[in-house]
């Protein structure tokens, strides 16, 4: 049966970037189901990446290798790394893109053999090492291990008497914005408001608002989202990351 590995970067599609990674993942793993997770995230954007990969990850199952690569440090002292969880494995420059990950997860640091393009560690360090785990060679002989990686503070919702204060933690390419609000802690009756803006009540989907309206609702991922109806609720709301969303409820958080 060939091994899953996914493959989650910032390159895009426009060069020849994920077709290099790509060869030498074909080329070194045998056999290998490649599946792209996106490479749209937007250029050096670590914290779009982390959550893209906190979403989908665990969907997959045992002895999926994840290359995950946005590394606007690349070629410089920062670490790359291989790491297990839950009979999964990854491969990541070591800039917090794994810090979704448990905290009882396995990491080793991986060699930076001589000679590689100090440019293109995606292709000439990271690949390589997911191939040697597809093909089953144990985490531990890929490098040493280490006990710090870099783990970034995920932003969580709060809660202000009958107000949970979030913010935006992702922009997906409709326009809709992701917030942190988890939606279990929301009821039919809450209001959202994005910055100074009244979004209106919660809704079950889009189709429940007219087009071109904005509508509050609880996105599969499972927290609260805002969107417009055929439309972009980033552009009419001037939407960015981190940007404050409050969900008033009729019970108390």
């Amino acid at each position: 049966m060939a091994t899953i590995i996914t493959l989650l970067t910032d390159f895009g599609t426009r060069d020849s970037y994920v077709a290099e990674l790509k060869a030498v993942l074909a080329s070194q793993a045998h056999p290998a189901l490649l599946i792209d997770v996106t490479h749209e995230v937007p250029p050096g954007d670590i914290a779009s990446a982390q959550y893209i990969l906190a979403r989908v990850w665990q969907r997959f199952p045992r002895g999926t290798v994840h290359v995950v690569i946005v590394d606007p440090g690349v070629g410089t002292s920062r670490r790359a790394l291989a790491a297990e969880s839950g009979g999964q494995f990854f491969v990541a420059p070591d800039n917090g893109l794994l810090s979704a990950l448990p905290p009882e997860t396995r990491f080793v640091e991986l060699p930076i053999p001589p000679g590689v393009s100090p440019t293109f560690h995606a292709r000439d360090v990271f690949a390589p090492a997911a191939a040697q785990l597809a093909n089953g060679t144990a985490l531990p002989h890929l490098g040493h291990a280490i006990k710090d990686p870099v783990r970034l503070e995920r932003p969580a919702a709060r809660a202000e008497g009958s107000t949970i204060i979030g913010q935006v933690v992702y922009i997906d390419r409709f326009g809709t914005l992701v917030t942190n609000i988890p939606g279990a802690g929301l009821d039919a009756g809450a209001r959202v408001t994005v910055g100074d803006r009244d979004v209106g009540p919660l809704y079950r989907t889009f189709g429940d608002v007219g087009q071109g309206e904005l509508v509050a609702l609880i996105g599969s991922g499972g927290t609260l989202e805002v969107a417009v109806r055929e439309g972009s609720a980033a552009a009419l709301l001037g939407g960015k990351l981190g940007m404050e969303v409050r969900a008033r409820v009729t019970r108390p958080a």
